[in-house]
């Protein structure tokens, strides 16, 4: 068996609330409740003193694969919607317990289901109660903003937590109509998202037509969430690039026209590939298979309602044959079962992928189940 390898500080499983950071933390709770008596070896979150990760961890044979998370806010049924931010918060904070490498947050706008529409202002949030992991967007949408503004954000975000800050950039329109109106964006292509990037690269650079604020700060990384199109863009520009979906499942042909067509930049020498899959640990299959219903469920029901709703503990009505289906279509596309078998499937997506690194997603009602699916992640033993 092919084996993973994940940087991991604690490795100890872990629960919700202050409960679960005491467990993700282990010994050092105390460092991240910010007590000054403990060795300053590490920092705790927020003091930004930190040891910060490189945003390329080099490739050396039998180096650990570096793996990061991406959290959407996902809201649920009876809670709060402002929870889901305040859980995302209290994910970072584990996760960089944990060791995963990077945390990334999503922007959605007008979708019941999540929280976060904003992923600025959550990644501030999330830079200044953690002291070490790597902050970014999966992804800022460039429709929906002027490269300006973006510039002048990441600059921000850069300058109050030096060396931390990724650039995740997609094109995707709003989820419906009404959304798309309410942005004032009906159609965004492959050339605008072309130009628009190149825009923002420029002001990252002080080569706008107008100086972006504050000045001083160097460039974050920019990664391009990709399709056929945008693995055009980014190979030109030479940027990393994040891949998931039904490209995984098929021809990986564009991935190997990314590699080919790479032109070298100056803050990424060689092609990059993060690969995000949705991944669910358990201590036995069926209970990881439970686990990801949810999430197929809501994916279910926006098809039919047209909104993305909050996660349920139950379906909200009985499934037809045909949403049966889908379902498992959904589940199909995820990783999930015990920790051997999530090795054993992830280390065969990096083979056959090529991957630089791992970025899971995943989502489910049970917040306590979601955070023990973590800290078996950052357990696993793999190796690029």
């Amino acid at each position: 068996m092919t084996m993973l390898a994940v940087r991991n500080d604690a490795g100890v499983g872990v629960t919700a609330g202050t409960r679960g950071e005491r467990a993700a933390y282990g010994d050092r709770y105390e460092v991240c409740r910010g007590d000054p008596t403990v060795p300053r070896a590490v920092a705790a979150p927020g003091d930004h003193l930190g040891t910060v990760t490189h945003p390329f961890p080099p490739a050396t044979d039998g180096a650990s694969l570096p793996v990061s998370l991406i959290d959407r806010s996902r809201t649920r049924d009876g809670e709060p919607v402002g929870a889901a931010l305040h859980a995302t918060i209290e994910r970072a904070r584990r996760a960089e317990a944990l060791g995963f490498h990077r945390f990334w947050v999503a922007e959605h706008h007008a979708v019941p289901g999540i929280a976060s529409g904003s992923p600025p202002v959550l990644m501030a949030a999330i830079a200044a109660r953690t002291a070490r992991i790597r902050v970014g967007s999966g992804g800022v949408m460039l429709p929906n903003h002027r490269p300006l503004v973006v510039a002048e954000q990441a600059r921000m975000l850069t300058a109050l937590h030096p060396g931390r800050v990724d650039l995740g950039l997609g094109r995707s329109l709003g989820f419906t109509a009404p959304v798309r109106e309410a942005l004032g964006v009906a159609s965004y292509g492959p050339d605008d998202f072309a130009r628009d990037l190149a825009d923002l690269e420029a002001f990252l650079d002080d080569a706008g037509p107008v100086t972006a604020m504050p000045t001083g700060v160097p460039p974050p990384p920019l990664f391009v969430l990709a399709t056929g199109s945008g693995l055009t863009t980014a190979a030109e520009r030479g940027l990393p690039v994040v891949v998931g979906g039904p490209l995984l499942q098929g021809d990986l042909a564009p991935l190997d026209d990314y590699r080919e067509r790479f032109r070298p930049s100056r803050g990424c020498p060689e092609p990059y590939v993060i690969v995000s899959v949705d991944v669910m640990i358990a201590d036995t299959a069926g209970r990881a298979r439970e686990l990801m219903l949810p999430e197929a469920w809501a994916m279910v029901e926006s098809r039919s309602t047209g909104a993305f709703p909050p996660l349920r503990a139950q379906p909200v009505s009985r499934l037809t044959e045909r949403q049966q289906s889908m379902v498992q279509r959904h589940l199909d596309q995820a990783v999930h079962g015990t920790a051997a078998q999530v090795a054993d499937q992830l280390a065969g997506l990096v083979r056959r992928t090529g991957a630089a690194e791992l970025l899971a997603f995943a989502s489910t009602y049970d917040r306590m189940a979601l955070a023990e699916s973590d800290a078996a992640l950052a357990s696993l033993p793999l190796t690029g």
